[in-house]
């Protein structure tokens, strides 16, 4: 059996609460939970009170070859306890980036973004240097 750690969805629409839970892989999102390890409420303003996590549980779980998903690997990261799964990930990722930028291609959402604003303002100074040269003419 392969557990995941990850993210239970609960509350209602438009308010989302989700529980940290230990799963079997192969059930839903919202399946049937081995433990319940925490919960996370993304919409709690005091960042204290946003993330309860039992570390102790977490560890264990850790321990016997569980994976965790992005999310709670980056909650859990937060919270002083490393995966080595997430970090091979962090590996793998940097990795991608790097013959990505070698490519000349854009690889994250970040990038992409900041490509979008060049281009931009890049257009807008060419307008704004046509529209200064025909007034000069």
């Amino acid at each position: 059996m392969s557990v995941r750690l990850r993210l239970t969805r609960m509350g209602r629409r438009h308010r989302p609460f989700y529980r940290i839970t230990a799963t079997d892989s192969r059930m839903a999102r919202d399946g049937r939970v081995l433990e319940k390890l925490g919960h996370f409420d993304p919409l709690e303003k005091d960042v204290a009170k946003q993330v309860v996590l039992n570390k102790e549980r977490a560890e264990y779980w850790l321990s016997h070859g569980a994976i965790p998903s992005d999310t709670v690997a980056q909650i859990l990261q937060k919270h002083g306890i490393h995966s080595e799964h997430a970090a091979k990930a962090a590996v793998r990722r940097a990795k991608a980036a790097a013959i990505a930028q070698k490519k000349g291609k854009l690889f994250n959402k970040a990038q992409r973004i900041a490509a979008q604003k060049k281009a931009e303002e890049e257009k807008a100074a060419a307008a704004a240097a046509t529209t200064a040269a025909g007034a000069d003419g």
